[in-house]
């Protein structure tokens, strides 16, 4: 293993990395309590459950640690860091309409509680919130960095859906459709914290890149833990994509490099959008070896991401940058 992906015993715990910032991260959830406010009981009702329903507010924490290792002073960092988290957090309410999801976090999602459409009318209502505070920011470069973000993002979720139930998915098609639909958040709040902080072009492109291949090893592990993860998670989340005809890297690998009859079951079960041979397509998962690829490519984008922070002034908000990459790579540890 690279020396830069060090072992997770050698990273500071996630609540180290956000002591660093914890009064910014205290006002940051002050903020998106404050910006739930409605006249409309139910957008607040769902608004408060689903952005308090879990997660570790990990966009909005790179956003105040990018800031910081750019030496920004001011107060801007806040609303860039809670306008990110509700469109993070729009986009799921959509996702789990879109995928007829039942549960998120382990709690029942918004569409199964209170209808597809509340859910999707109420992910508007944070969109536009978001855009809201990108107004109060009042900065056009943010502006751009933001809406072309949000743009791909659609995008992507499109090119996931076209996808769906295809065999024939190739990896770097698989890794456009992650890059447009997750890394393109992470890729947004580490850029336009960088141009918050009036950072010059270098340091700017360092942190744009750094997010996108962050992401991308992040939903690559998300991918590696639906089969080497706790086991009730993995059947659900398996079981959800197969449902959804959806190919990611392990079932992917698996198609390519699997005996004739594993690759028969797994290429079945996207095709039919089957969740029946759900055990049988686990198991021709990790006899392919498909696992170990899979671990290995996010270690590669891991080992990018930190790269990518070496034009970064050298500080402990830098370092802290490294360590959460090490700890998303190992979070399953």
């Amino acid at each position: 293993m690279n020396a830069h992906v060090a072992s997770v015993e050698s990273v500071p715990t996630f609540g180290q990395i956000r002591a660093l910032v914890q009064h910014d991260f205290d006002e940051v959830n002050g903020l998106i309590d404050r910006q739930l406010h409605s006249q409309v009981p139910l957008v607040v009702e769902i608004g408060r459950y689903i952005v308090g329903s879990g997660g570790k507010r990990l966009r909005p924490l790179i956003v105040l640690l990018a800031s910081k290792a750019c030496s920004y002073i001011g107060t801007a960092q806040v609303k860039l860091a809670v306008l990110v988290e509700f469109l993070h957090t729009a986009t799921l309410l959509h996702d789990d309409v879109v995928d007829a999801s039942g549960k998120r976090r382990g709690k029942r999602t918004v569409n199964v509680l209170w209808g597809n459409a509340p859910s999707v009318l109420v992910g508007d209502f944070l969109y536009s919130r978001a855009f809201q505070l990108m107004v109060e920011i009042d900065s056009m470069p943010l502006l751009e960095i933001i809406s072309r973000a949000t743009n791909i993002i659609a995008e992507g979720e499109v090119l996931q859906l076209q996808n769906s139930g295809n065999t024939e998915i190739t990896e770097s098609e698989y890794l456009e459709v992650i890059r447009c639909k997750t890394a393109m958040l992470f890729q947004a709040a580490a850029h336009s914290s960088a141009t918050l902080a009036g950072a010059d072009i270098r340091v700017r492109n360092a942190l744009r890149d750094f997010g996108c291949h962050f992401g991308i090893a992040y939903q690559l592990i998300d991918d590696w833990l639906d089969f080497a993860g706790d086991s009730e998670v993995m059947g659900k989340n398996v079981g959800d994509d197969l449902a959804g005809g959806k190919a990611t890297i392990p079932l992917i690998y698996t198609m390519r490099h699997g005996n004739a009859r594993d690759v028969a079951c797994v290429r079945n079960a996207i095709t039919n959008r089957s969740q029946e041979e759900l055990s049988t397509v686990i198991a021709a998962v990790r006899t392919s070896g498909a696992l170990d690829y899979c671990k290995a490519l996010a270690e590669k984008h891991t080992q990018v991401c930190i790269e990518c922070l070496q034009a970064v002034p050298n500080n402990t908000f830098r370092e802290a940058l490294i360590a959460l990459a090490r700890l998303a790579m190992y979070r399953a540890y």
